[in-house]
């Protein structure tokens, strides 16, 4: 890209601004007879000032600290010129003016990265997600306040050993809701945030490498609770009095059986629920997390609680069930779980598994295809739900069993040589 033609710095008084004598010193950048002008926060007496030299005349020690400030503006406005035209940049007053003020591109802080794409992300991520990055923006904000003494950081100063100290700082800190500080998957998760957020920055050119290339997020693996066949038969059979508890069961038994989450369940409406190619009824819909479009087939125990929802008033907005919030079905499952003789840590995300595990994978889904009624992009993704029960493991072996039996010895013979 040519450099531009012309090029000039000027410093001037704002008169317009005079107040008892002083006046404000502006910068004036002209590229090819355009102007931006730049107010330097320095304001100089009237009358010393030389319109010529471009300077005050003042001998006192005010006078000649203001006449270095100025002749370090200009020094590092010849050096914004000269950078921007070393990087084939194009050079106008404006992007001098950026890179000097330090709003352009190489002097991005990481608030306004974090400002930047919750902007820009606002309707494309959802609400729970968005949510996420706003408690991460306020652990980071706290971070720089107590470790670091200011307000933001230039992305260009953010390295690796920003990263360590940011996790010590979220394990040993006091968690923003008050409690105990944040757990190891808890710190990891705002981590991957901060990730997420330096290789937006570097698809956006703002930085020139990651500092998370050297990092790996250490994620602690839990196994999350199921109910097996005995524990889900005796869930969907027990007798439950009140009604809030029972509506909470219902919702999770439905689930149970068709493997949707909280948000999806509660979203669904009676125009989801279509005709399929073998003639029954299955669930049409969009995975409300990743838009993944679902088609699944509803089986008895999942249109038994349809039914029995069908005509209740209770079920709004041509919904079509009666779904309290999180929080409700979380601990309306637990009691009622626990009241029943079934001692897990159950949560509304249990069904999703339950649903994976003792409903399809256990009874010989393959699991591509419960990837796809779990609305799962990758298979690798499902393979978190493929837990197989000490049942099949049973099951499979008694049809081991047989097998070498009928097969009289052979295969034993034929490992052993004879």
């Amino acid at each position: 890209m040519d450099t531009s033609r012309t090029f000039s710095i000027h410093f001037w008084l704002n008169l317009a601004k005079e107040k008892e004598g002083l006046a404000p010193i502006y910068a004036r950048i002209t590229v090819d007879g355009k102007r931006a002008e730049i107010s330097l926060k320095r304001v100089t007496q009237v009358t010393f000032w030389d319109t010529n030299a471009k300077k005050t005349t003042s001998r006192s020690t005010e006078g000649k600290q203001l006449n270095n400030y100025l002749d370090q503006v200009h020094a590092k406005l010849l050096a914004c010129h000269k950078e921007l035209s070393s990087d084939f940049e194009l050079v106008t007053a404006q992007s001098i003016k950026s890179r000097f003020t330090g709003v352009d591109s190489k002097h991005k802080t990481l608030l306004q990265l974090v400002t930047y794409h919750n902007e820009n992300t606002n309707g494309t991520l959802m609400p729970g997600t968005l949510k996420n990055y706003y408690t991460t923006e306020n652990y980071l904000k706290l971070f720089l306040r107590r470790y670091h003494r200011t307000g933001d950081i230039y992305l260009r100063h953010i390295r690796y050993g920003f990263i360590i100290d940011f996790e010590q700082f979220l394990r040993k800190g006091p968690s923003l809701q008050g409690s105990n500080p944040l757990n190891n998957n808890g710190v990891m998760k705002h981590l991957s945030r901060l990730k997420k957020l330096m290789n937006f920055a570097l698809d956006l050119e703002w930085v020139d490498k990651n500092p998370f290339a050297r990092y790996k997020l250490k994620m602690h693996k839990h196994e999350s609770e199921f109910l097996e066949k005995h524990e889900l038969e005796t869930l969907k059979n027990a007798f439950v009095p009140e009604e809030g508890h029972r509506i909470a069961r219902d919702v999770f038994v439905f689930s149970c059986y068709t493997g949707l989450s909280y948000i999806d369940v509660k979203k669904l409406k009676k125009g989801n629920v279509v005709r399929g190619v073998d003639g029954g009824f299955w669930l049409f819909l969009e995975r409300t997390k990743t838009r993944y479009p679902l088609r699944i087939p509803l089986l008895e125990e999942a249109m038994e609680i349809l039914d029995k929802f069908r005509d209740v008033p209770i079920v709004e907005n041509n919904g079509l069930l009666p779904v309290l919030t999180n929080q409700k079905m979380n601990s309306y499952i637990k009691e009622v779980a626990k009241r029943i003789g079934i001692d897990k840590k159950l949560t509304f995300h249990s069904a999703r598994h339950t649903f994976a595990t003792t409903v399809t994978l256990s009874n010989g889904v393959p699991i591509a295809t419960v990837s796809k009624l779990l609305g799962h992009t990758k298979i690798t993704t499902t393979q978190i739900y493929a837990r197989v029960l000490e049942e099949k493991i049973s099951a499979d072996m008694d049809g081991l069993r047989t097998v070498l039996k009928n097969d009289g010895g052979r295969i034993g013979n034929k490992v052993s040589g004879r």
